[in-house]
């Protein structure tokens, strides 16, 4: 399917259209004057023409929304045109890097999200902010006809999750999650090997990843200079700005563990091994599952109280488990202490070499363990089997940005689309309610509710949002 022209050039063509018939010039202007058109603007030359471009808008400036921007400005058939931001030292810092990319200083700022969504030349949205925006933002973008790639992790509540995916099958929208793993080859290889038997019929999955940070400081202070925190804030009920909550320091930052901001790093950085533990185990953990899990929270040491390290058992109605791991982490920082973590000489014994964060499939006749920087197979043999050889393949994708742009143009489904990206996150949020809960709960998958326990439903509802933000 042909990727439909932007509103920009439609607005341009008719005003130029327009012009020419009014003052009669069309004649003239053809053949008086000729004319010398660039061959980077027809296409050639390796060149993309301007009308071919996906533009995009950037909401979300930070370290990471810049790195991901990155990625996009190094695609020649995508044009970073705005970039949206509450501080103006990161608005500054993308805009720098949109500019220098283009050589020119056409690259818009935004503070406001709702400005850069409005703009109908505005193909598509990289949403970057922090995770209690991410559901809205993502919301407002799909609604003004806005093609997304948000970051991970969805939502904070299975209800917004909801909410987004109607939306985005409403409005006929390309989405892609930010789980950039399924666009490694390493990750797609060894969840074929699951999906295709390689390791014998799948029994098991351990997957563990980064926890939340404790600590964190109550002190109140001003926001940093030039921010606008209400909006910052906006659909997070009001409460006054804390020191280092919103610093752009990833070794101090603290909204990442906050649970007013975030469900930590549980689902923040525990969604990328269990997406791929997902894909490997496809219809295998379906159905409804068992879940029972024990969880430390150390609320009272500091603003920090998500689930610093953790220890989670699921029972798929196939009978497949999964055993789902939280890694210590350093006071205030994203970095790991270097303490062992549950069950880490036993998985390294095993797996031959391991890090902080990981996903490894078991199977009746051998195993497949990868992460960030290795894949680890039980039988040198197993590294030597085709991928064109397997009869269920996986999406293959090099690049997130890339796979993300082509859908774009194509309409089809990303590698990490809405409905994967629903079902990841629950395993997440639900690994988090059964610990607060402190007790076994099962949940149907099919139906997305726990099996007769109010209660436990109760925690998948949204929070109410403040005012104007809803869902």
């Amino acid at each position: 399917m042909k990727s439909k022209p932007s509103t920009v050039m439609n607005s341009f063509d008719s005003t130029r259209r327009q012009f020419l018939k009014n003052t009669g010039l069309a004649t003239v202007a053809i053949s008086a004057f000729p004319t010398i058109i660039p061959s980077s603007a027809l296409g050639k030359d390796g060149a993309v023409a301007p009308s071919n471009r996906i533009t995009l808008g950037v909401i979300g400036c930070g370290p990471q929304g810049r790195g991901d921007m990155q990625n996009f400005l190094n695609q020649t058939d995508c044009q970073v045109v705005a970039v949206c931001d509450v501080k103006p030292d990161q608005l500054a810092l993308a805009k720098q890097a949109v500019d220098d990319n283009y050589k020119n200083q056409d690259c818009k700022t935004y503070r406001d999200l709702r400005e850069i969504i409005g703009r109908k030349d505005i193909n598509a949205c990289l949403i970057a902010t922090p995770d209690h925006w991410h559901v809205p933002a993502s919301l407002l973008a799909v609604n003004a006809g806005k093609d997304i790639y948000t970051e991970k992790p969805l939502g904070l509540s299975l209800e917004e999750n909801q909410a987004l995916r109607a939306a985005v099958h409403r409005k006929k929208r390309v989405f892609q999650f930010g789980t950039q793993q399924r666009s490694s080859r390493n990750f797609r290889f060894a969840a074929e090997l699951a999906r295709n038997e390689q390791i014998g019929k799948l029994k098991h999955i351990n997957v563990w990843s980064y926890g939340s940070a404790p600590g964190g400081s109550r002190k109140e202070v001003p926001p940093p200079e030039g921010m606008d925190y209400d909006l910052w804030l906006g659909p997070a009920a009001f409460r006054p700005h804390t020191e280092n909550r919103c610093t752009d320091d990833n070794i101090l930052k603290t909204w990442w563990f906050d649970s007013q901001y975030a469900l930590g790093f549980i689902a923040g950085w525990g969604i990328h091994p269990m997406d791929i533990a997902l894909w490997g185990g496809g219809e295998l953990l379906g159905g409804s599952v068992v879940v029972e899990g024990r969880a430390n929270y150390r609320a009272a040491e500091g603003s920090c109280d998500t689930a610093t390290i953790w220890d989670v058992d699921y029972t798929f109605a196939s009978g497949v488990t999964i055993k789902f791991v939280g890694v210590p982490n350093g006071e205030n920082c994203g970095k790991p202490t270097g303490e062992p973590f549950l069950y880490e000489a036993e998985w390294k014994a095993r797996y031959r070499q391991i890090t902080n964060h990981g996903t490894a499939f078991e199977g009746a006749d051998g195993w497949a363990q990868v992460d960030r920087s290795n894949l680890n197979l039980s039988a040198e043999e197993l590294n030597r089997i085709s991928e064109d050889s397997f009869r269920n393949q996986l999406v293959r994708s090099k690049n997130q940005a890339r796979n993300f742009l082509d859908c774009v143009k194509s309409r089809a489904e990303t590698v990490s689309p809405i409905d994967v990206a629903v079902a990841g996150d629950t395993l997440c949020q639900i690994a988090d309610i059964a610990c607060r809960l402190d007790r076994k709960i099962t949940f149907d998958l099919k139906k997305e509710r726990f099996v007769n326990d109010e209660v436990a439903n109760l925690s998948l509802k949204a929070r109410p949002l403040r005012k104007p933000w809803h869902l």
